[in-house]
């Protein structure tokens, strides 16, 4: 049971991780929102929004001007990959 949970919870964040990633890189290619491939990125950002929208506000409220680059997403991959692994290492502590 443990290992089937510590296995989930590795599998959502490397899905977390690449959605993410699909999201930064589609910012720069995509501009046509109602296309069909506009739609499935808008679906993207609709899914990983949540996750970003926090570490967006982090990076304004400690002052940092990045100028015209985002790097909440990237902020947000670090912070999700981080959290993952102290979830596994607690959870492989506990149940197994």
């Amino acid at each position: 049971m443990g290992i089937i949970l510590i296995r989930a919870i590795n599998w959502f964040a490397e899905f977390l991780l690449l959605a993410l990633l699909i999201r930064a890189i589609g910012s720069w290619f995509i501009r046509d929102q109602y296309s069909t491939i506009g739609k499935i990125y808008m679906g993207i950002i609709g899914f990983t929004e949540p996750f970003v929208a926090p570490c967006r506000n982090l990076i304004d409220r400690i002052g940092i001007n990045t100028g015209m680059l985002d790097f909440s997403v990237f902020l947000a991959m670090l912070l999700i990959e981080a959290a993952a692994r102290v979830l596994t290492i607690l959870l492989a502590g506990i149940l197994l």
